[in-house]
């Protein structure tokens, strides 16, 4: 398994899509993976440090495990088959949970612990980067633009635009 960084929600272009991009902790591999708004919106949330009301769905997982004296120990990215990727919960004990990547994504940055992926998965799916691509040059405007994309998506979002 190959340990990898979000590096945050996009919105890919014209589609207006959301999309999670992960890069490869050693490595220039870099994968994208789309996702739902609600996803993008809680992957999100937890980046920029927003801190709901009450707790989101993601939150409450972590409070219910955390509080039943366990914890979650990583999220693996472990199949990707025309384009749905497979995921599970590593619990601190073994145990493994199937879910969703968007979900084990959005668990783990509020577990604080690492996102995991494949080889496999990465030789299929991942995409280099090259230095000038790479996200971490991305500058200050960009991002915000970026943002101000994201929030925009998600005031005219309706649930009826994800039935397939």
């Amino acid at each position: 398994m190959i340990e990898l960084e979000v590096v945050g929600v996009r919105i890919e272009l014209p589609s207006n899509q959301p999309l999670v991009l992960l890069k490869e902790a050693a490595g220039g591999r870099h994968l994208p993976i789309w996702i739902g708004a609600p996803e993008a919106s809680a992957i999100a949330f937890v980046q920029q440090g927003i801190i709901p009301p009450r707790p989101m769905t993601h939150d409450l997982l972590v409070n219910v495990v955390n509080a039943i004296g366990r914890s979650i120990k990583e999220a693996r990215i472990v199949a990707v088959e025309e384009t749905v990727y497979h995921a599970e919960l590593v619990f601190d004990d073994g145990t493994a949970v199937s879910a969703r990547a968007s979900d084990a994504i959005a668990v783990a940055l509020r577990a604080s612990c690492p996102v995991l992926c494949a080889e496999e998965v990465l030789e299929a799916a991942g995409v280099e980067i090259s230095d000038a691509e790479d996200e971490d040059s991305v500058d200050d405007a960009n991002a915000e633009n970026e943002v101000k994309q994201f929030r925009e998506f998600l005031a005219d979002v309706e649930p009826e635009d994800f039935e397939r």
